[in-house]
């Protein structure tokens, strides 16, 4: 076996922009694996938000047994962005040995299309109407906020898309006071659901204000050791594999977030068709899917997922699992 690692990026069709800043492109880590006359991959997305970069995932990865299963892996490298390219070219890899689709090895039903959201980013409140009408027929819209003048920028996104189901992010860019003062608004403006309105570690007042709509942690859940500290504070969880570390870890998030009563929201990094391939199997019956990053790029892999009316559909073998 065989594991080589390459840094690529993919243009984003326009500046991307969240509270923490803006970005005109991805840069992603491909994780190949060649085994036995097979190549499998997966794909990952360092963020500097965990402490990761390019060059210091590469190095987790760099720094692999020559031989490695999926049952190795969290003894090996710790949840995120390696171990989650990793992971997810061991499940492509046994998917190609076998002659099988990844969810057939899970015991999982076909996978079917998922709607996704179709996100937003954070600018001015004539620029967001402008790409709200734009996007107004897409079913669900995800609303990039985090700063203390997020009121005239709801609006305005309603004013565009007066029709769209719309879903909040505000990736923790909020005090208490600010999510308290804000709340009835996003309710009056139909919002159903807000991410992440607080920073992770500064969130406990969740447990005491009041959640007039579901809130969903995003920075404050990476894998099943997050729950214990989520009670009473949060919904929902948003599942992604750049923070569970991959595919094995995040369908079993899912099991047991939905046993204590989470509603399972499956989002991602701003990547390739080929990191949000193995999420869409994730999806499914989902509450909330956000798999819209190949939508934000210029360019995609050769062999990319299709999006269409029906959502984003599974991916085809020729991409991945």
């Amino acid at each position: 076996m065989e594991i080589t690692v390459t840094p690529e990026s993919f243009p984003f069709a326009e500046t991307f922009t969240i509270s923490r800043g803006s970005r005109s492109e991805a840069q992603v880590l491909t994780v190949r694996i060649f085994a036995n006359g097979a190549i499998a991959w997966g794909e990952c997305v360092p963020y500097a938000r965990y402490g990761e970069s390019l060059d210091s995932v590469a190095a987790q990865i760099e720094g692999l047994p020559e031989k490695v299963s999926r049952a190795d892996l969290p003894d090996l490298l710790p949840a995120g962005a390696a171990r989650n390219a990793v992971d997810c070219a061991l499940w492509d890899l046994a998917a190609k040995r076998a002659d099988k689709r990844v969810w057939q090895l899970a015991g999982l039903p076909t996978p079917k299309p998922v709607v996704t959201a179709y996100t937003l980013s954070l600018d001015t409140p004539d620029n967001m109407c402008t790409a709200a009408s734009k996007h107004a027929h897409r079913p669900l819209l995800k609303i990039k906020l985090g700063t203390p003048d997020d009121m005239p920028r709801l609006e305005a996104v309603r004013e565009g898309a007066p029709d769209t189901r719309i879903i909040v992010d505000a990736n923790e860019g909020w005090t208490a006071d600010i999510y308290a003062e804000l709340a009835p608004h996003l309710v009056r403006l139909g919002v159903e659901m807000v991410e992440q309105p607080l920073p992770a570690g500064a969130d406990d007042m969740l447990a005491e204000i009041e959640r007039p709509l579901p809130v969903c942690a995003d920075e404050s859940c990476h894998d099943r050791a997050s729950l214990p500290e989520l009670k009473g504070k949060y919904d929902m969880v948003n599942i992604k594999l750049d923070k569970t570390g991959g595919l094995t870890e995040a369908l079993a998030l899912k099991k047991q977030a939905r046993a204590e009563g989470y509603g399972i929201m499956v989002g991602c990094m701003v990547g390739s068709s080929l990191a949000m391939a193995p999420a869409v199997v994730l999806a499914q019956g989902a509450a909330v899917t956000d798999l819209d990053g190949p939508l934000l790029l210029a360019e995609d892999r050769p062999t990319p997922l299709r999006y269409d009316s029906a959502g984003v559909h599974p991916p085809k073998a020729t991409l991945w699992g």
